[in-house]
């Protein structure tokens, strides 16, 4: 997780110099320069690295950032999280109208002796729908919940990588239900579910998708029918249209099955209506074999892959190996063939 000096030279990608924060490119790589920065945080950390041999300043101050606050899990004292404020040299920088004022930005898993343990378990977490009962999750939400409610109307990006990204979704969803969206970068976000989308056949690969949302409405209708209220369904449905007004930039890899699957995901609900098996895949889109599992095993759970809405960025650029397509540093390359869609709920 060091610093890749051949990238960033002493102090910044020179391609970014300045920032325009018109761009949507340089907006995607600020962002996930800043999630790299919570990455070197921790690794300063554990490395003892202080002061001028830190190398996580390096990360931030080339956007003119400022740090604000390290979020620290409870459970290692680990830097899992952090709060940037832009404070540029000048008011009157070109574009910086655009700018946000904060950047809250979640780390993922760092294999290290020191965070391994702690990490594979929020990854557990995370698979079980549970991220939410987290200490991590009630810290992240609270740092979050705290800059949007001091400084109401600023513009507030979360930004996260792989869990960090987990987390950057959990929160954003709890903000959206107190009527606050946060424009949200989330870089190589998980998706819990069978990855259909490393099947090279297309017609094997939409016939498994056809069958996984007809079993999982089945279910969805089979369960509703046994243990829930019309209201309960009601609820249910309101939550989903009101979490369609949040739209958050997914950035994933197709070599990266972690995040792969959102790509069928989207796409197959604009099948599905293309058939005219709509209502079908209205109650697949909102639920998921596995939560449905766990809610007939009594848990709460809260599947963090089921967004109604997003801009979908897909890499399409070579990756040589599952490393650098679940990377981070991808995202911040100069030159990038991407393929973009926007999908909302309706």
């Amino acid at each position: 997780m060091a610093v890749d000096r051949d990238i960033f030279g002493i102090s910044g990608p020179t391609y970014l110099n300045p920032v325009n924060w018109n761009c949507e490119h340089n907006r995607r790589s600020v962002a996930a320069c800043l999630v790299q920065a919570v990455y070197v945080l921790e690794r300063d950390r554990q490395l003892g690295r202080q002061s001028v041999e830190a190398l996580g300043p390096l990360w931030w101050e080339f956007f003119h950032f400022e740090l604000i606050r390290k979020l620290v899990d409870d459970a290692d004292l680990s830097i899992f999280g952090a709060i940037f404020e832009f404070n540029p040299p000048s008011s009157k920088e070109a574009s910086a109208d655009n700018a946000p004022r904060f950047v809250i930005a979640f780390r993922g898993t760092i294999t290290e002796k020191e965070t391994i343990s702690r990490d594979i378990a929020l990854d557990l977490h995370l698979v079980q729908n549970g991220l939410h009962r987290t200490s991590r999750f009630t810290i992240a939400m609270q740092a979050v919940q705290n800059v949007a409610s001091v400084f109401p109307g600023s513009t507030i990006w979360l930004a996260g990588h792989s869990l960090g990204a987990g987390m950057a979704i959990l929160t954003g969803r709890n903000m959206v239900k107190k009527a606050v969206l946060l424009e949200s970068y989330l870089f190589n976000p998980p998706f819990v579910a069978a990855p259909i989308e490393r099947i090279s056949d297309e017609r094997v690969k939409h016939g498994f998708r056809i069958a996984r949302s007809v079993i999982t409405a089945g279910l969805a209708i089979a369960m509703k029918g046994k243990g829930e209220g019309s209201s309960q369904r009601s609820l249910a449905e309101d939550s989903f249209n009101i979490l369609s007004s949040w739209t958050p930039y997914l950035f994933v890899n197709p070599g990266d099955h972690i995040c792969s699957e959102y790509i069928g995901y989207f796409q197959h609900r604009k099948n599905m209506e293309d058939l005219g098996a709509g209502f079908i895949e209205k109650l697949a889109t909102q639920n998921s074999i596995g939560d449905l599992f766990y809610k007939a095993l009594g848990w709460e759970s809260e599947p963090l892959h089921l967004l109604p809405s997003a801009d979908l960025i897909i890499n399409t650029s070579p990756s040589p190996d599952f490393k650098y397509a679940h990377g981070i540093s991808q995202w911040w390359q100069p030159e990038l063939n991407l393929q973009c869609s926007k999908y909302r709920y309706s």
